[in-house]
Protein backbone atom coordinates (compact mmCIF):
# COMPACT_ATOMS: atom_id res chain seq x y z
CA UNK A 1 0.00 0.00 0.00
CA UNK A 2 2.73 2.41 0.96
CA UNK A 3 4.68 1.58 -2.19
CA UNK A 4 1.71 2.21 -4.47
CA UNK A 5 1.00 5.50 -2.66
CA UNK A 6 4.64 6.53 -3.05
CA UNK A 7 4.58 5.70 -6.75
CA UNK A 8 1.38 7.68 -7.20
CA UNK A 9 2.88 10.72 -5.45
CA UNK A 10 6.07 10.36 -7.49
CA UNK A 11 4.10 10.19 -10.75
CA UNK A 12 2.13 13.27 -9.74
CA UNK A 13 5.33 15.14 -8.90
CA UNK A 14 6.88 14.26 -12.27
CA UNK A 15 3.76 15.51 -14.02
CA UNK A 16 3.62 18.77 -12.06
CA UNK A 17 7.35 19.34 -12.52
CA UNK A 18 7.08 18.87 -16.27
CA UNK A 19 4.31 21.45 -16.44
CA UNK A 20 6.03 23.97 -14.19
CA UNK A 21 9.42 23.68 -15.89
CA UNK A 22 9.19 25.68 -19.14
CA UNK A 23 12.83 25.09 -20.06
CA UNK A 24 13.77 21.40 -20.04
CA UNK A 25 17.20 20.49 -18.81
CA UNK A 26 18.09 18.44 -21.87
CA UNK A 27 18.97 21.42 -24.00
CA UNK A 28 21.27 22.99 -21.42
CA UNK A 29 22.23 26.60 -20.87
CA UNK A 30 25.58 26.60 -22.69
CA UNK A 31 27.22 28.02 -19.58
CA UNK A 32 30.56 26.17 -19.91
CA UNK A 33 33.09 26.77 -22.71
CA UNK A 34 35.36 23.81 -22.00
CA UNK A 35 35.77 20.92 -19.61
CA UNK A 36 38.51 18.38 -18.98
CA UNK A 37 37.89 14.81 -20.01
CA UNK A 38 39.98 11.65 -19.87
CA UNK A 39 41.03 9.87 -23.07
CA UNK A 40 43.58 7.23 -24.00
CA UNK A 41 46.08 10.07 -24.33
CA UNK A 42 45.35 11.36 -20.84
CA UNK A 43 43.45 14.41 -19.60
CA UNK A 44 42.49 16.80 -22.42
CA UNK A 45 40.14 19.73 -22.95
CA UNK A 46 36.74 19.20 -24.50
CA UNK A 47 35.38 22.39 -26.06
CA UNK A 48 31.71 23.32 -26.45
CA UNK A 49 29.53 26.26 -27.47
CA UNK A 50 28.92 28.72 -24.65
CA UNK A 51 27.12 32.01 -23.98
CA UNK A 52 26.54 34.45 -21.10
CA UNK A 53 23.45 34.12 -18.94
CA UNK A 54 20.44 36.22 -19.85
CA UNK A 55 20.09 39.28 -17.62
CA UNK A 56 18.42 42.67 -17.21
CA UNK A 57 20.18 44.71 -19.89
CA UNK A 58 18.77 48.06 -18.70
CA UNK A 59 21.58 48.11 -16.10
CA UNK A 60 24.09 48.74 -18.88
CA UNK A 61 22.36 51.12 -21.28
CA UNK A 62 22.64 54.83 -21.98
CA UNK A 63 19.42 56.75 -22.64
CA UNK A 64 19.02 59.79 -24.87
CA UNK A 65 15.89 61.88 -25.43
CA UNK A 66 15.12 63.89 -28.53
CA UNK A 67 14.29 66.72 -28.25
CA UNK A 68 16.65 66.93 -25.27
CA UNK A 69 14.50 69.47 -23.41
CA UNK A 70 11.29 67.45 -23.67
CA UNK A 71 11.29 66.33 -20.00
CA UNK A 72 8.80 68.25 -17.86
CA UNK A 73 9.80 70.59 -15.04
CA UNK A 74 11.96 73.25 -16.67
CA UNK A 75 10.12 75.55 -16.33
CA UNK A 76 7.75 74.02 -13.74
CA UNK A 77 4.28 73.16 -15.00
CA UNK A 78 1.06 71.56 -13.82
CA UNK A 79 -0.56 68.53 -15.42
CA UNK A 80 -3.77 66.57 -15.06
CA UNK A 81 -4.02 63.23 -13.28
CA UNK A 82 -4.31 60.20 -15.50
CA UNK A 83 -7.46 58.87 -13.84
CA UNK A 84 -9.19 62.25 -13.78
CA UNK A 85 -8.24 64.42 -16.77
CA UNK A 86 -9.94 67.46 -15.23
CA UNK A 87 -8.03 67.30 -11.96
CA UNK A 88 -5.06 69.40 -13.05
CA UNK A 89 -3.21 70.33 -9.87
CA UNK A 90 -0.23 67.95 -10.18
CA UNK A 91 3.13 69.69 -10.52
CA UNK A 92 6.37 68.80 -12.29
CA UNK A 93 9.42 70.79 -11.16
CA UNK A 94 12.94 69.72 -12.19
CA UNK A 95 14.48 71.76 -9.36
CA UNK A 96 12.54 69.88 -6.63
CA UNK A 97 13.59 66.21 -6.29
CA UNK A 98 10.21 64.94 -5.13
CA UNK A 99 8.49 66.70 -8.05
CA UNK A 100 11.07 65.92 -10.75
CA UNK A 101 10.64 63.19 -13.38
CA UNK A 102 14.04 62.69 -15.09
CA UNK A 103 14.73 59.92 -17.66
CA UNK A 104 16.63 57.66 -15.24
CA UNK A 105 13.35 56.98 -13.40
CA UNK A 106 12.37 54.72 -16.32
CA UNK A 107 15.02 52.24 -15.14
CA UNK A 108 15.06 52.51 -11.33
CA UNK A 109 13.81 49.90 -8.88
CA UNK A 110 10.08 49.36 -9.17
CA UNK A 111 7.73 48.59 -6.31
CA UNK A 112 7.84 51.91 -4.48
CA UNK A 113 4.65 53.83 -3.84
CA UNK A 114 3.92 56.20 -5.35
CA UNK A 115 5.56 55.02 -8.58
CA UNK A 116 8.58 56.85 -9.95
CA UNK A 117 8.48 57.75 -13.62
CA UNK A 118 9.85 59.90 -16.40
CA UNK A 119 7.42 62.44 -17.80
CA UNK A 120 7.40 64.67 -20.85
CA UNK A 121 6.20 68.25 -21.06
CA UNK A 122 2.47 68.59 -21.75
CA UNK A 123 0.95 69.24 -25.17
CA UNK A 124 0.74 72.97 -24.58
CA UNK A 125 1.98 73.75 -28.11
CA UNK A 126 -0.90 71.93 -29.82
CA UNK A 127 -1.52 71.59 -32.78
CA UNK A 128 2.23 71.16 -33.19
CA UNK A 129 2.82 67.39 -32.72
CA UNK A 130 4.03 66.21 -29.32
CA UNK A 131 6.69 63.69 -30.34
CA UNK A 132 9.58 62.15 -28.41
CA UNK A 133 12.37 59.73 -29.37
CA UNK A 134 13.79 57.65 -26.51
CA UNK A 135 17.01 55.93 -27.62
CA UNK A 136 18.52 53.07 -25.59
CA UNK A 137 22.16 52.33 -26.48
CA UNK A 138 24.50 49.58 -25.31
CA UNK A 139 27.57 50.23 -27.49
CA UNK A 140 27.58 46.45 -27.80
CA UNK A 141 25.69 43.84 -29.78
CA UNK A 142 23.12 42.08 -27.58
CA UNK A 143 20.69 39.21 -28.17
CA UNK A 144 17.16 39.62 -26.86
CA UNK A 145 15.84 36.68 -24.84
CA UNK A 146 12.53 37.91 -23.41
CA UNK A 147 9.72 40.33 -24.18
CA UNK A 148 10.45 44.06 -24.23
CA UNK A 149 7.98 45.58 -21.76
CA UNK A 150 7.19 49.30 -21.44
CA UNK A 151 5.01 50.45 -18.55
CA UNK A 152 3.27 53.81 -18.90
CA UNK A 153 2.10 56.05 -16.06
CA UNK A 154 0.16 58.12 -18.56
CA UNK A 155 -2.29 56.64 -21.01
CA UNK A 156 -0.61 54.40 -23.58
CA UNK A 157 0.15 56.45 -26.69
CA UNK A 158 -2.27 56.58 -29.61
CA UNK A 159 0.68 56.14 -31.97
CA UNK A 160 4.11 54.66 -31.31
CA UNK A 161 6.88 52.86 -33.19
CA UNK A 162 9.51 50.56 -31.66
CA UNK A 163 12.69 50.56 -33.75
CA UNK A 164 16.01 48.70 -33.66
CA UNK A 165 19.53 49.32 -34.89
CA UNK A 166 22.24 46.77 -35.64
CA UNK A 167 24.95 49.34 -36.38
CA UNK A 168 25.08 51.50 -33.24
CA UNK A 169 22.37 53.92 -34.33
CA UNK A 170 23.59 54.71 -37.82
CA UNK A 171 20.54 53.11 -39.43
CA UNK A 172 17.16 52.07 -38.02
CA UNK A 173 14.52 49.49 -38.88
CA UNK A 174 11.01 49.22 -37.43
CA UNK A 175 10.36 46.41 -34.97
CA UNK A 176 6.64 47.02 -34.48
CA UNK A 177 3.98 49.71 -34.93
CA UNK A 178 1.39 50.52 -32.25
CA UNK A 179 -1.79 52.55 -32.78
CA UNK A 180 -5.42 52.92 -31.80
CA UNK A 181 -6.13 52.88 -35.55
CA UNK A 182 -3.37 51.19 -37.59
CA UNK A 183 -4.96 51.92 -40.94
CA UNK A 184 -5.32 55.63 -40.21
CA UNK A 185 -1.94 56.08 -38.49
CA UNK A 186 0.37 53.88 -40.58
CA UNK A 187 -1.73 52.63 -43.54
CA UNK A 188 -1.38 49.08 -42.22
CA UNK A 189 -3.98 46.46 -41.40
CA UNK A 190 -3.99 45.65 -37.68
CA UNK A 191 -2.46 42.33 -36.61
CA UNK A 192 -1.22 40.64 -33.48
CA UNK A 193 1.73 38.30 -33.06
CA UNK A 194 -0.76 35.43 -32.91
CA UNK A 195 -1.53 36.08 -36.58
CA UNK A 196 2.07 35.22 -37.52
CA UNK A 197 3.66 31.84 -38.24
CA UNK A 198 7.09 30.28 -38.75
CA UNK A 199 7.06 31.59 -42.29
CA UNK A 200 5.98 35.15 -41.39
CA UNK A 201 7.70 35.54 -38.02
CA UNK A 202 9.92 38.34 -39.37
CA UNK A 203 6.96 40.36 -40.63
CA UNK A 204 6.73 43.89 -39.23
CA UNK A 205 3.18 44.39 -37.98
CA UNK A 206 1.00 47.15 -36.58
CA UNK A 207 -0.99 46.16 -33.50
CA UNK A 208 -3.95 47.86 -31.82
CA UNK A 209 -3.72 45.51 -28.86
CA UNK A 210 -1.80 47.92 -26.61
CA UNK A 211 -3.30 51.31 -27.47
CA UNK A 212 -6.34 51.90 -25.29
CA UNK A 213 -5.93 55.42 -24.07
CA UNK A 214 -6.82 56.16 -20.46
CA UNK A 215 -7.74 52.72 -19.12
CA UNK A 216 -6.04 52.80 -15.72
CA UNK A 217 -5.60 49.01 -15.56
CA UNK A 218 -3.88 48.86 -18.97
CA UNK A 219 -0.48 50.50 -18.76
CA UNK A 220 1.78 47.97 -20.46
CA UNK A 221 3.08 47.66 -24.04
CA UNK A 222 4.85 44.47 -25.15
CA UNK A 223 7.13 43.50 -27.97
CA UNK A 224 6.69 39.74 -27.93
CA UNK A 225 10.02 37.91 -28.19
CA UNK A 226 8.93 34.62 -26.58
CA UNK A 227 5.81 34.31 -28.70
CA UNK A 228 8.05 34.45 -31.75
CA UNK A 229 10.41 31.86 -30.24
CA UNK A 230 7.36 29.64 -29.69
CA UNK A 231 6.73 29.31 -33.42
CA UNK A 232 9.82 27.09 -33.51
CA UNK A 233 10.14 25.76 -29.96
CA UNK A 234 6.48 25.20 -29.12
CA UNK A 235 4.26 27.08 -26.64
CA UNK A 236 6.33 26.02 -23.62
CA UNK A 237 9.64 26.50 -25.48
CA UNK A 238 10.37 22.80 -24.97
CA UNK A 239 11.68 22.05 -28.45
CA UNK A 240 14.66 24.36 -28.21
CA UNK A 241 16.63 22.19 -30.64
CA UNK A 242 14.25 23.35 -33.37
CA UNK A 243 14.71 27.01 -32.44
CA UNK A 244 18.48 26.67 -32.13
CA UNK A 245 18.63 24.91 -35.48
CA UNK A 246 16.81 27.83 -37.08
CA UNK A 247 19.03 30.41 -35.35
CA UNK A 248 22.13 28.51 -36.51
CA UNK A 249 21.10 28.31 -40.15
CA UNK A 250 18.97 31.41 -40.75
CA UNK A 251 20.96 34.63 -40.39
CA UNK A 252 17.88 36.85 -40.88
CA UNK A 253 16.16 35.16 -37.93
CA UNK A 254 19.24 35.47 -35.74
CA UNK A 255 19.65 39.13 -36.67
CA UNK A 256 15.97 39.80 -35.94
CA UNK A 257 16.57 39.17 -32.24
CA UNK A 258 19.92 41.03 -32.21
CA UNK A 259 20.33 44.77 -31.54
CA UNK A 260 22.87 47.39 -30.57
CA UNK A 261 20.23 50.06 -29.90
CA UNK A 262 16.48 50.37 -29.43
CA UNK A 263 14.41 53.49 -30.12
CA UNK A 264 10.92 54.20 -28.80
CA UNK A 265 9.21 56.80 -30.99
CA UNK A 266 6.24 58.37 -29.21
CA UNK A 267 4.24 60.04 -31.98
CA UNK A 268 0.88 60.95 -30.43
CA UNK A 269 -0.15 60.88 -26.75
CA UNK A 270 -3.26 59.15 -25.45
CA UNK A 271 -6.22 61.36 -26.39
CA UNK A 272 -9.02 59.05 -25.34
CA UNK A 273 -11.52 60.42 -27.80
CA UNK A 274 -11.72 61.57 -31.41
CA UNK A 275 -10.90 65.25 -30.80
CA UNK A 276 -8.21 66.91 -28.73
CA UNK A 277 -9.62 68.97 -25.84
CA UNK A 278 -7.86 72.27 -26.53
CA UNK A 279 -9.14 73.75 -23.25
CA UNK A 280 -7.30 71.13 -21.19
CA UNK A 281 -4.01 70.49 -22.99
CA UNK A 282 -2.31 69.73 -19.66
CA UNK A 283 -3.98 66.30 -19.75
CA UNK A 284 -1.87 65.20 -22.74
CA UNK A 285 1.68 64.00 -22.09
CA UNK A 286 3.83 60.85 -21.96
CA UNK A 287 4.96 59.21 -18.73
CA UNK A 288 6.92 55.93 -18.45
CA UNK A 289 7.61 54.23 -15.13
CA UNK A 290 9.53 51.17 -16.32
CA UNK A 291 11.25 49.64 -19.34
CA UNK A 292 12.36 45.99 -19.27
CA UNK A 293 14.87 44.61 -21.76
CA UNK A 294 16.25 41.12 -21.07
CA UNK A 295 19.04 39.66 -23.14
CA UNK A 296 22.68 38.70 -23.21
CA UNK A 297 25.87 39.97 -24.76
CA UNK A 298 26.37 38.52 -28.21
CA UNK A 299 29.64 36.59 -28.00
CA UNK A 300 29.08 34.26 -30.96
CA UNK A 301 28.94 31.26 -28.58
CA UNK A 302 32.59 31.78 -27.61
CA UNK A 303 32.21 33.18 -24.05
CA UNK A 304 30.19 32.76 -20.86
CA UNK A 305 31.23 36.06 -19.28
CA UNK A 306 30.51 39.61 -20.40
CA UNK A 307 32.19 42.26 -18.26
CA UNK A 308 31.02 45.84 -17.74
CA UNK A 309 34.02 48.09 -17.28
CA UNK A 310 34.41 51.81 -17.94
CA UNK A 311 30.77 51.97 -19.06
CA UNK A 312 31.43 49.35 -21.73
CA UNK A 313 30.35 45.72 -22.19
CA UNK A 314 32.93 43.27 -23.52
CA UNK A 315 32.92 39.49 -23.95
CA UNK A 316 35.67 37.55 -22.16
CA UNK A 317 36.43 35.37 -25.15
CA UNK A 318 37.37 31.68 -25.09
CA UNK A 319 38.17 29.23 -27.89
CA UNK A 320 41.18 31.35 -28.95
CA UNK A 321 38.89 34.12 -30.18
CA UNK A 322 39.06 37.84 -29.53
CA UNK A 323 37.18 41.10 -30.13
CA UNK A 324 34.16 42.75 -28.42
CA UNK A 325 31.89 39.98 -29.76
CA UNK A 326 34.60 37.26 -30.02
CA UNK A 327 34.25 37.86 -33.73
CA UNK A 328 37.76 36.92 -34.89
CA UNK A 329 40.62 34.54 -34.14
CA UNK A 330 43.48 35.58 -31.89
CA UNK A 331 46.88 36.26 -33.35
CA UNK A 332 48.70 33.01 -34.13
CA UNK A 333 45.37 31.11 -34.06
CA UNK A 334 44.24 31.68 -37.63
CA UNK A 335 44.84 28.19 -38.96
CA UNK A 336 41.30 28.18 -40.34
CA UNK A 337 38.70 30.91 -40.92
CA UNK A 338 36.89 32.18 -37.84
CA UNK A 339 33.41 30.79 -37.32
CA UNK A 340 30.76 31.35 -34.65
CA UNK A 341 29.98 28.48 -32.35
CA UNK A 342 26.93 26.36 -33.05
CA UNK A 343 24.08 25.42 -30.70
CA UNK A 344 23.91 22.00 -32.31
CA UNK A 345 24.09 19.19 -31.51
CA UNK A 346 22.11 19.57 -28.29
CA UNK A 347 23.11 19.87 -25.47
CA UNK A 348 26.76 20.97 -25.88
CA UNK A 349 26.82 22.41 -29.39
CA UNK A 350 30.01 22.85 -31.40
CA UNK A 351 32.75 25.24 -30.31
CA UNK A 352 34.36 25.85 -33.73
CA UNK A 353 37.57 26.73 -31.91
CA UNK A 354 40.26 28.77 -33.64
CA UNK A 355 43.36 26.63 -34.25
CA UNK A 356 47.01 27.67 -34.47
CA UNK A 357 48.31 29.26 -37.63
CA UNK A 358 50.82 27.26 -39.66
CA UNK A 359 53.36 30.07 -39.25
CA UNK A 360 53.04 29.98 -35.46
CA UNK A 361 53.44 26.25 -34.88
CA UNK A 362 57.21 26.43 -34.49
CA UNK A 363 57.05 28.83 -31.57
CA UNK A 364 54.24 27.07 -29.68
CA UNK A 365 54.64 23.39 -30.35
CA UNK A 366 52.27 21.99 -27.73
CA UNK A 367 49.83 23.43 -25.23
CA UNK A 368 47.93 20.46 -23.77
CA UNK A 369 44.74 21.98 -25.17
CA UNK A 370 44.77 21.95 -28.96
CA UNK A 371 48.23 20.61 -29.77
CA UNK A 372 48.71 17.35 -27.89
CA UNK A 373 51.93 15.37 -27.90
CA UNK A 374 51.18 12.02 -29.52
CA UNK A 375 52.12 8.42 -28.71
CA UNK A 376 52.77 9.02 -25.01
CA UNK A 377 54.87 12.15 -25.44
CA UNK A 378 54.68 14.94 -22.85
CA UNK A 379 54.61 18.70 -23.46
CA UNK A 380 57.56 20.56 -21.96
CA UNK A 381 57.02 24.32 -21.35
CA UNK A 382 54.94 24.62 -24.53
CA UNK A 383 58.21 24.48 -26.45
CA UNK A 384 58.80 20.81 -27.25
CA UNK A 385 57.35 17.36 -26.92
CA UNK A 386 59.45 14.89 -24.93
CA UNK A 387 58.94 11.74 -26.98
CA UNK A 388 59.29 8.04 -26.06
CA UNK A 389 62.43 6.41 -27.43
CA UNK A 390 60.69 4.89 -30.45
CA UNK A 391 59.11 8.16 -31.66
CA UNK A 392 60.22 11.53 -32.97
CA UNK A 393 58.72 14.57 -34.72
CA UNK A 394 57.21 17.82 -33.54
CA UNK A 395 54.40 16.02 -31.73
CA UNK A 396 56.01 12.56 -31.48
CA UNK A 397 53.96 11.62 -34.52
CA UNK A 398 56.70 9.70 -36.41
CA UNK A 399 58.43 6.42 -35.78
CA UNK A 400 62.14 7.03 -35.31
CA UNK A 401 62.93 4.03 -37.48
CA UNK A 402 61.26 5.76 -40.43
CA UNK A 403 64.00 8.41 -40.50
CA UNK A 404 66.64 5.69 -40.55
CA UNK A 405 64.72 3.71 -43.15
CA UNK A 406 64.89 0.65 -40.93
CA UNK A 407 61.21 0.04 -40.16
CA UNK A 408 60.34 -3.54 -41.01
CA UNK A 409 58.83 -6.75 -39.79
CA UNK A 410 61.89 -7.48 -37.64
CA UNK A 411 62.28 -4.03 -36.20
CA UNK A 412 59.66 -4.58 -33.53
CA UNK A 413 57.87 -1.43 -34.64
CA UNK A 414 54.69 -1.40 -36.70
CA UNK A 415 53.22 1.31 -38.81
CA UNK A 416 52.39 4.57 -37.02
CA UNK A 417 48.80 5.03 -35.83
CA UNK A 418 46.38 7.11 -37.92
CA UNK A 419 47.04 10.83 -37.58
CA UNK A 420 44.81 13.10 -35.59
CA UNK A 421 43.11 16.16 -37.18
CA UNK A 422 45.82 18.34 -35.70
CA UNK A 423 48.51 16.27 -37.39
CA UNK A 424 46.87 16.85 -40.74
CA UNK A 425 47.33 20.58 -40.12
CA UNK A 426 50.97 20.03 -39.16
CA UNK A 427 51.92 17.74 -42.02
CA UNK A 428 53.32 20.57 -44.10
CA UNK A 429 55.55 21.65 -41.22
CA UNK A 430 57.48 18.48 -40.64
CA UNK A 431 60.16 19.23 -43.20
CA UNK A 432 60.55 22.83 -42.18
CA UNK A 433 60.52 22.44 -38.40
CA UNK A 434 63.53 23.63 -36.43
CA UNK A 435 65.95 20.84 -35.41
CA UNK A 436 65.83 22.22 -31.86
CA UNK A 437 62.24 21.07 -31.59
CA UNK A 438 62.85 17.46 -32.58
Amino acid sequence: MYLSRFLSIHALWVTVSSVMQPYPLVWGHYDVCKTQIYTEEGKVWDYMACQPESTDMTKYLKVKLDPPDITCGDPPETFCAMGNPYMCNNECDAATPELAHPPELMFDFEGRHPSTFWQSATWKEYPKPLQVNITLSWSKTIELTDNIVITFESGRPDQMILEKSLDYGRTWQPYQYYATDCLDAFHMDPKSVKDLSQHTVLEIICTEEYSTGYMTNSKIIHFEIKDRFAFFAGPWLRNMASLYGQLDTTKKLRDFFTVTDLRIRLLRPAVGEIFVDELHLARYFYAISDIKVHGRCKCNLHATVCVYDNSKLTCECEHNTTGPDCGKCKKNYQGRPWSPGSYLPIPKGTANTCIPSISSIGTNVCDNELLHCQNGGTCHNNVRCLCPAAYTGILCEKLRCEEAGSCGSDSGQGAPPPGSPVLLLLAALLGAASPLLL
